[in-house]
């Protein structure tokens, strides 16, 4: 196992045994609401929106109390190895698409922690080692995309993130990496770090800046 492969283990291991406790988010959709936010929750945690996701959507729902929001819960397995990031962002795109297709006025928030960032980086063209299987966001939809937040993103041990690496999307992300955190900060060592986007208000600054961007 390779040191960064390592890292995601340990860190996994913590969210897992963290997440037992926790709620699970539930994804609901609504035909044709105003904003669709789709989230890809973090390795090893249960199906649905994850203990960043969740939060981080509330929030948004919160500052946009003004409009009819749906949600979605990336169906990918999240599993250890992070070869699931791939079909995840399969998965992603093609929820975007079908919605794109069907609803011709509803914009886009979508978002990610941890494997779930990755997931995020491949579907907006930057590819990763776990992207072989994966999918962009066609062009013809890419101007719907108001915002894109990530926490925690694993394309930070490269010394990159999306705001800097993607023309395109880049003006619309804020990434957030706390410090120590292993899995997005070059040098990190603390592991625990990696669980305090939720608490440590990160999902709030990162659903204001989405609210932002679908109002502008």
């Amino acid at each position: 196992m390779n040191k960064r492969l390592a890292l995601y283990s340990v860190a996994a291991l913590a969210v897992s045994t963290f997440f037992v406790t926790q709620p699970t988010g539930v994804a609901n959709a609504a035909p044709c609401s105003d904003v669709d936010v789709a989230f890809a929750r973090g390795t090893a945690e249960f199906p649905g929106l994850g203990i960043t996701g969740g939060p981080f959507v509330d929030r948004l729902k919160s500052e946009l109390s003004d409009r009819s929001i749906s949600t979605y819960a990336v169906n990918y397995a999240a599993d250890v190895t992070q070869a699931s990031a791939g079909p995840g962002s399969r998965d992603l795109v093609e929820h975007l698409t079908s919605v794109a297709a069907s609803c011709p006025s509803t914009t886009f928030v979508i978002g990610g922690y941890s494997q779930g960032a990755t997931v995020v980086t491949n579907a907006v063209g930057l590819r990763t080692s776990s992207s072989n299987t994966g999918a962009v966001i066609p062009a013809e939809i890419a101007d719907r995309i108001d915002a894109v937040v990530v926490f925690g993103n694993p394309l930070g041990l490269r010394g990159s993130k999306i705001e800097t690496a993607s023309a395109t999307y880049g003006p619309r992300t804020q990434s957030f990496c706390t410090v120590g955190d292993p899995v997005c900060q070059i040098g990190g060592f603390d592991v625990l770090a990696h669980l305090r986007y939720a608490i440590d208000g990160s999902t709030t600054a990162g659903a204001q800046f989405a609210a932002a961007r679908v109002r502008s």
